[in-house]
């Protein structure tokens, strides 16, 4: 995962699930029962994106048993430019199921709290509590719709693949460089103190008695 650009690595609140083998594990009862949702008038499953100014809990609702995929992001994060396609074409995969991905750069607090400041990171929540951490290393739809399966007992539509469109949205799979605020503060912060520094300094130098004779010899 990419670590964080301004933050310390944090431990995770929850445990990682362990890893499922195939075979007869499958067949085990679901460890999150999930409420599926009325998906009658749905013409087209995606994912939405927090904004900066949206929350999480604003999305999670702690009176239902209905089950979400939340993935912490940064657009800066290759492994979360590769993750993308597959992510964007999860919910065609399981409509009953909602997706939400946020932007872990611009939501600290939730990174912090949930301890997913390395992305990327994706969470299972029921209702607004985090149930499971997805922890495999490759993440791919097959991976992702294995994890879901095995925590919720929920199957994926057969028929749904990584499409082209998948690449193109919404969740970005073109890394964006945007510009480090803090380093370049920081950058800025130093070159200024250096300049009042030597201004400094030279002033002191030239008020101390003696210095200016000797420029003057």
């Amino acid at each position: 995962p990419c670590p964080p650009r301004e933050q310390p690595l944090l431990e995770p609140v929850l445990p990682a699930p362990a890893e499922e083998p195939n075979g007869t594990d499958s067949a085990k009862a679901p460890k999150v029962t999930c409420e599926e949702r009325n998906t009658s008038g749905i013409e087209r499953f995606t994912l939405h994106i927090l904004n900066v100014s949206q929350d999480l809990m604003e999305f999670l609702n702690p009176n239902s048993s209905d089950c979400t995929l939340v993935l912490f992001y940064t657009p800066w994060c290759r492994f979360s430019a590769s993750l993308a396609p597959h992510f964007n074409s999860l919910p065609r995969a399981f409509p009953t199921l909602r997706f939400l991905a946020l932007d872990a750069s611009q939501h600290s607090s939730l990174s912090t709290r949930f301890g997913t400041v390395a992305v990327p990171n994706i969470l299972l929540f029921q209702g607004a509590k985090p149930m499971a951490r997805f922890n495999h290393t490759d993440r791919t739809l097959e991976t992702l719709k294995d994890f879901i399966f095995n925590q919720t007992g929920i199957e994926a539509k057969s028929d749904v693949t990584v499409m082209e469109e998948d690449w193109e949205g919404p969740l970005p799979s073109v890394l964006t460089k945007g510009i480090d605020w803090l380093l370049l503060f920081s950058v800025l912060f130093l070159a200024s103190f250096v300049m009042y520094a030597t201004v400094r300094t030279e002033s002191i130098r030239w008020l101390i008695p003696g210095q200016e004779h000797e420029h003057q010899e």
